[in-house]
């Protein structure tokens, strides 16, 4: 047991909210009030105790604390309790525990009032707790608990209006779902600890430091479990529904949910990295769910007419592409995705209430029309020679890292929207300045940002080992595909008219049906309660 300022932080800021647990339910709902004011107290107080870890660790070494550790039988290693720092961590730990306390402070007007209030911050903080237990766990088993912890507490937010059947409905669902992705995760646990003999972090890290070639069975298994429960998490494709329909919960639930918890999928694959990075074939289908989900939610996303849905499937979306840079080894860029799509979702569902401001804004109109052939060729020019000098500037080798050409590609397909709105207002040359400058701030933007977080976290994942040169090519020219695809739809479907549009929409709205079918099987296995009469006439 070795004790220092950062570790003993990284240990006080979980540990700090677990104490929340001591407080009996019926104690907290007769003082909401005062449950609300200490909860947002420790909440704020976790913050900082991962602001002082942040500061103290930086992006130096990795530190460890064991506090309690039970061997385990059939040499899988042992069981303990303790906490594993690093860069991943102290970065993750900073940005959960600040979203967690925003949430708790606008929980405090958002629930005021409400006849369960006190209930629903001890479990707002229980679930807090839970999360950040799994950022600083440094044993497998303990990371494995930790992460169905999390899935259990967020249920008792998920169903606290257990009166509102379609509430219960996608809990249910969620439920499920973790429950597979649970036990995926235990069983994958097991397998690396009786491989590898270790089920500590350290130890697997050094196990797996000088492995080269396949890896054996048992690890190549435990990579397709972990994929299964990263999908899970993240809610991708075609398990996306149950994320859809939670809208129903409160406000803040949804905030934490979609900015703090959805991402542990893409957090668990980092983590993983030592096993992931030379998993091969699992890292790639993990890249391929991504692309799917990405594609199929941009899409629905186009078609929804409810703010809070309409963020979901974006949420859905942000994973998919989150997963895709995992499954292509750029943990920094998945990381740094992980970082900025949790700080905007965590403000657009909290703002959501004044989301309807912006539809009713006006539109930038297309000029006098759509874009005509030139206006496409020279916005994708101009934004795909600004990503490359951009990347030069960084030091981008092609030929060291062409996953990242990939990404830069999507980087420079994005941008063309930009450049394609100010070319078709021809009369506005201030317009096109502008744009054509923001253009080269996101690219620099990003490859800078990149730069920073592969240095930030070099020492504390595992580079994964090149995929084959046909699967590189096949997957770099299906991802530029289907991000052009999507562009070319979004001013298709603006234009398009008719029957044609109505169907297209239609079928886009309800998400390809896909959930629909998963919903019937959840409702055989375990059906919501039905509304009441009085309810519905409410």
């Amino acid at each position: 047991m070795s004790f220092s300022l950062t570790t003993t932080a990284a240990l006080a800021a979980p540990l700090s909210l677990w104490a929340v647990a001591a407080v009996p339910d019926a104690w907290a709902q007769r003082f909401g009030p005062r449950m609300a004011v200490l909860t947002n107290a420790l909440a704020w107080g976790a913050f900082g105790l991962s602001l002082v870890a942040l500061l103290l660790h930086g992006f130096g070494s990795a530190e460890s604390l064991t506090l309690v550790s039970f061997g385990l039988p059939f040499g899988i290693g042992a069981f303990t309790v303790g906490v594993y720092v690093d860069a991943v961590t102290v970065i993750m730990l900073a940005l959960v525990s600040l979203v967690g306390a925003v949430v708790s402070t606008y929980s405090r007007n958002y629930m005021a009032g409400d006849a369960r209030e006190g209930y629903f911050h001890k479990w707002l903080m229980l679930t807090l707790a839970a999360i950040l237990t799994v950022l600083v766990a440094s044993n497998l088993l303990m990371f494995s608990l930790a992460w169905m912890a999390t899935s259990l507490c967020l249920h008792r937010l998920l169903v606290f209006y257990p009166e509102r059947p379609a509430a219960v409905l996608a809990a249910h669902k969620k439920f499920v779902f973790s429950r597979i992705g649970d036990v995926s995760l235990f069983v994958a646990s097991l397998l690396i600890g009786a491989t590898l003999h270790t089920m500590e972090f350290p130890g697997v890290y050094a196990a797996l430091a000088g492995q080269t070639g396949p890896l054996p069975g048992t690890l190549q298994t435990a990579a397709w479990l972990i994929v299964l429960a990263a999908v899970l998490k993240c809610a991708q494709f075609p398990f996306h529904g149950w994320i859809l329909q939670l809208m129903e919960a409160p406000t803040p639930v949804s905030a934490l949910l979609h900015a703090g918890i959805v991402n542990a999928g893409a957090f668990l694959v980092i983590r993983m990295s030592p096993v992931m990075s030379l998993s091969g074939p699992a890292l790639d289908t993990l890249a391929v769910i991504g692309l799917v989900t990405l594609a199929i939610a941009s899409l629905v996303m186009l078609t929804q007419t409810s703010i809070k849905v309409s963020l979901a499937w974006s949420t859905s979306a942000q994973m998919g592409f989150m997963l895709l840079e995992a499954g292509l080894g750029l943990y920094s860029l998945a990381l740094l995705h992980l970082v900025a799509h949790s700080l905007y979702k965590a403000h657009a569902f909290l703002a959501s209430g004044s989301g309807v401001d912006g539809f009713r804004a006006p539109v930038l109109p297309f000029g006098h029309g759509a874009p005509q052939g030139w206006h496409w060729l020279v916005a994708f020019q101009s934004a795909l020679l600004m990503t490359l000098i951009a990347g030069f500037l960084f030091g981008i080798d092609p030929r060291e890292q062409p996953a990242l050409i990939v990404t830069g590609a999507v980087v420079a397909i994005a941008t063309t929207q930009l450049l394609l709105q100010a070319l078709v207002l021809e009369d506005n040359a201030k317009l096109l300045i502008r744009a054509t400058a923001i253009v080269g701030f996101v690219c620099l933007a990003y490859f800078g940002l990149h730069t920073a977080f592969e240095h930030a976290i070099a020492g504390s994942v595992v580079p994964a080992q090149p995929a084959s040169a046909a699967f590189e090519i096949a997957f770099g020219a299906g991802v530029v595909v289907v991000f052009v695809g999507l562009l070319l739809l979004q001013h298709l479907f603006t234009h398009l008219q008719g029957p044609l549009r109505q169907a297209i929409q239609v079928h886009l709205y309800n998400g390809l049906y896909v959930d629909i079918l998963v919903t019937r099987l959840i409702t055989r296995l375990w059906p919501a309660p039905k509304r009441s009469a009085s309810a519905s006439l409410g």
